[in-house]
């Protein structure tokens, strides 16, 4: 079952109307408080497992009473609980009630990942190195391995997030990020690739001009445009519902790694129309996903929002 762990520090003035909001909602289970017993800040200390579904109402309601600011509230993901009352509640519950994201996590996972510290731009450079190695080699596996290692998906995000709340700090923040990052990475990943024509460590088939990995990267087409719209839906949603799995998939389907690895590569190699296409490629890919990214999340709010009213008026009738 879905549940989601309460822990707050509530001043002794909103203790009643928080135990109120909270036994007054059916989602609510393992209510326990202790008196004066949290410190820094002080107050009474307050715990209580809610439904996945019920999360974002009951937190609302906490944040309405100002328990957050006066207090503070800590939210934790169960991850398993033995109980027959809260198993029967899942049980009475339509789907919608029981698994609606709760959105406050959702962004907080986000904002998370998108903290653009030294180890940010390193991972960018090294996956642009790797890129180019398989450029170099006619290599598709360290194309694969290179799109793992990237960590611009973040970033992506955290752009998509800040469009969607209109927090122009975050959208530039991580603009930015992106911007310094895929130049650096295209500027090391030059000075690589120079020296490595330098000392011909490129292969054979690719220095006869035999790129079908090149080739790939370097002509965006309609494709391209539907690859990157389908893997911004995938990355947003399972950012929403935490799968893992579904996000690496989208870091290894989207060609913006290796579009600046092919730039970089082909400048060192004077190939002037193929860098264009790959910085084509780079550009396009970024910002569909930024588009696509922000429109699913808005999206999936309002489609969440519509699926548990209708469910609760048919759990009503």
């Amino acid at each position: 079952m879905d549940l989601i762990h309460f822990r707050m520090v509530v001043p002794p003035a909103l203790t009643e109307r928080a135990i109120a909001l909270l036994t007054a909602d059916d989602h609510v289970l393992n209510l326990v408080v202790v008196r004066s017993a949290a410190h820094a800040p002080d107050g009474d200390a307050l715990e209580c497992d809610v439904m996945k579904g019920a999360a974002n109402a009951v937190l609302g309601g906490l944040r309405e009473l100002g328990v957050d600011r006066m207090g503070s509230i800590a939210v934790d993901d169960v991850e398993m609980m033995f109980s027959r009352r809260a198993a029967r509640i899942e049980a009475d519950e339509p789907s919608a009630l029981v698994h609606t994201p709760l959105w406050a996590a959702v962004e907080a996972h986000i904002r998370a990942q998108g903290t653009y510290l030294p180890s940010f731009y390193l991972f960018l450079v090294i996956a642009g190195l790797i890129g180019s190695v398989g450029i170099m080699s006619n290599s598709q596996i360290l194309i694969v391995a290179a799109m793992v290692v990237g960590p611009e998906y973040n970033a992506i995000a955290g752009v998509a997030l800040g469009l969607d709340r209109g927090n122009r700090r975050r959208v530039r923040e991580g603009a930015r990020a992106l911007t310094v990052g895929f130049l650096l990475a295209i500027l090391v990943t030059f000075g690589f690739a120079a020296l490595s024509r330098a000392a011909d460590f490129e292969s054979e088939a690719y220095a006869r001009g035999l790129r079908p990995v090149s080739h790939l990267i370097d002509t965006p087409d309609f494709f391209s445009l539907a690859v990157a719209c389908l893997a911004g839906v995938v990355g947003i949603v399972s950012l929403t519902e935490a799968r893992a799995s579904a996000l690496l998939g989208v870091f290894i389907s989207v060609t913006t790694i290796p579009a600046a690895s092919d730039i970089a590569v082909s400048l060192a190699f004077a190939d002037w129309s193929e860098a264009w296409g790959s910085l084509l490629q780079l550009l396009l890919n970024v910002v569909v996903l930024v588009i696509v990214g922000f429109l699913t999340l808005r999206l999936q709010r309002r489609l969440w929002r519509r699926w548990r009213r209708l469910a609760a008026t048919e759990a009503e009738e």
